[in-house]
């Protein structure tokens, strides 16, 4: 804790600064963090992505997500790079692309469940920390203002009710089959979804390591009542108004 206050205190010497999105799962982060990569000319870092890719990998290794010293041996034998592209990261798994696959919902959960883990937290949180040291880049997670970049230049934590963020979630991963035109939305899978979204939650929110929770100097950025044009221009206007 000492560590991190002193972090804190310490004036930054990057040349650019570090823009951090933390927040629960369908807050908006991705969205509200490509935004603002774009807007400023800054690279997009989506921390989340390199958690799922070494969930991906565990998948395909079989590993079991309970077990911390088999994923860290893993993850010491990974190598996870984002390529930033115009729909956004295209995320490399040891030089494969697995930018979709990880999307998939099998591997939202795994990563969920592997990121809980202290030490693998911890190696990941180094890897993070050296894709944004130079500074210019909006990094967005779960803990990226309290435990990977506690001095950074602007922190904004994003949030809104978790049938509001459900409801974002199926729309995202729906097909066309589930849900055409003027028919009925699929109200089993969407259920499915918001009890999925409220067990990450729980797990975020309430593991040992860096939980989820804004940090002190953090603006807090609540959307559930708010147009996406709306939640844009309000994170702008905090953006500028930092810088």
């Amino acid at each position: 804790m000492s560590q991190n206050n002193t972090t804190e205190t310490q004036p930054s010497r990057r040349s650019r600064p570090v823009i951090a999105i933390d927040g629960p799962a369908g807050a908006g982060k991705s969205t509200v963090a490509a935004h603002l990569a774009r807007r400023f000319g800054f690279l997009n870092l989506e921390t989340g992505a390199m958690y799922r890719a070494l969930a991906l990998k565990a998948i395909e290794n079989d590993l079991a997500f309970d077990e911390q010293e088999p994923l860290l041996e893993l993850a010491l034998m990974t190598r996870i790079t984002l390529e930033p592209a115009a729909e956004g990261n295209r995320v490399l798994l040891d030089g494969v692309n697995v930018s979709r696959r990880i999307r998939d919902a099998d591997v939202t959960a795994a990563a969920s469940k592997v990121s809980v883990h202290p030490r693998l937290r911890a190696w990941m949180v180094e890897q993070q920390r050296t894709l944004g040291a130079n500074g210019g880049v909006v990094m967005e997670g779960r803990d990226i203002g309290t435990a990977v970049f506690p001095d950074a230049e602007v922190k904004i934590f994003l949030d809104a009710a978790p049938e509001v963020r459900g409801n974002r979630r199926y729309l995202q991963v729906a097909t066309p089959e589930m849900r055409p035109e003027g028919a009925k939305e699929d109200g089993a899978r969407q259920a499915e979804i918001l009890r999925e979204l409220k067990e990450r939650d729980e797990r975020d929110r309430n593991r040992k390591e860096s939980p989820l929770k804004p940090a002190a100097d953090a603006v807090i950025v609540d959307s559930t009542a708010l147009q996406l044009e709306e939640v844009l221009a309000r994170v702008e206007e905090i953006v500028l108004g930092k810088l």
